[in-house]
């Protein structure tokens, strides 16, 4: 199968690099400079240090010709303009494409979809969140954007560094489209990489945008040394927000079970790899958050989608309150001993009310 990986960060690196040594898997980065350095080193240093990428895999700066590879075309066919009514044809016969792989933040995922959208290639993305502005999620977006194509969202509990290094995951492939979802069993599921297949697209995406919002807040309880008592409380009282959220836009309740629901809420909230839980980290220790970014070096994106995820839920009348906390503490409203107090204090209720 041909296989296009639009992203060349961690979690595209490592993806591109778990199927390339059984299908013929082309990486795409923005940077020329970088799609050289790892072709002449076959690594990614900057993204993945130490890990070692496969000698199957070709990586590729010029966007066109990654896309004319997913589609089975030419490369020549992207020279002179010659490529979108090349991949305009090309979609008439989906049975004989690959798949484009869309591995960028949130941000860029409607240019990309965009841009992938005549191709005729199954589309699916690995970023998480709540576009910034319009408050979409990814399926929304691909249905303005691209209402024909093919496409579905891959997500799960699951640190790039170690699907790079083969240890075991499993995450789900989640679409309207079955034919889509089982050739994405066949592109990705392996011995370390089991993948689950679902029909709820908004259900896995809710729970890949809401998990990030409650990392942070996980992350800051923990920074401040509130105890396994709070930490606990805050996952479930999350899990709640996120299902609240979900289930208002369509989800069904039981993906929230799932591992696009709990298992990756709980990942990103305890584990020392989440950039979302080390924000909260390290705000909890009164550092300002563009110091924090800055520091990182990566993106963390319950820190963009935060504020979306709240106008989102105020629109369909959701309460999250562990969400606006965190988005009071991220805009500078309150310290996190402020948002803490704050929740704290909120009145007592049956446990299956809202907020």
């Amino acid at each position: 199968m041909r296989i296009t990986v639009l992203g060349a960060g961690a979690w595209g690196t490592a993806l591109a690099a778990g199927i390339a040594p059984r299908h013929d898997t082309l990486l795409w980065a923005r940077d020329a400079t970088q799609a050289a350095q790892i072709a002449t080193t076959r690594s990614n240093q900057r993204y993945l240090p130490g890990v070692t990428l496969p000698a199957a895999l070709r990586v590729e700066a010029d966007l066109d010709a990654a896309l004319a590879h997913a589609a089975g075309l030419p490369a020549a066919l992207t020279q002179s303009g010659g490529l979108p009514a090349a991949l305009t044809h090309a979609a008439g016969a989906p049975q004989d494409s690959g798949l484009i792989v869309i591995a960028t933040p949130m941000s860029g995922l409607r240019e990309m979809l965009a841009r992938c959208a005549a191709s005729g290639a199954g589309l699916w993305w690995l970023c998480k969140g709540f576009e910034a502005g319009s408050g979409a999620l990814g399926h929304e977006v691909a249905r303005e954007v691209a209402p024909t194509a093919r496409v579905g969202v891959l997500s799960g509990p699951s640190f790039a560094l170690e699907v790079a290094r083969g240890q075991p995951t499993a995450l789900v492939a989640a679409s309207t489209d079955e034919a889509l979802r089982e050739q994405a069993v066949e592109a990705f599921h392996s011995e370390s990489l089991r993948v689950y297949t679902s029909a709820d697209p908004a259900g896995v995406e809710v729970g890949g945008a809401v998990k990030n919002v409650i990392a942070i807040a996980t992350g800051i309880a923990d920074g401040m040394g509130l105890g396994l008592n709070a930490r606990a409380a805050l996952i479930t009282r999350g899990l709640a927000e996120m299902t609240r959220l979900g289930t208002a836009l369509g989800a069904r309740t039981d993906t929230f079970m799932g591992l696009s629901g709990l298992g990756d809420l709980v990942l990103t909230a305890t584990g020392d790899l989440s950039r979302n839980r080390q924000v909260g980290l390290q705000l909890a220790q009164g550092r300002r958050l563009a110091e924090v970014l800055a520091a990182l070096g990566h993106v963390a994106e319950g820190v963009y989608s935060a504020a979306t995820v709240l106008a989102r839920a105020q629109a369909l009348g959701v309460d999250m309150p562990i969400t606006a906390a965190v988005v009071a503490v991220l805009d500078g409203r309150l310290t996190p001993a402020q948002s803490v107090e704050r929740l704290m204090r909120r009145q007592a209720k049956a446990e299956g009310t809202p907020g």
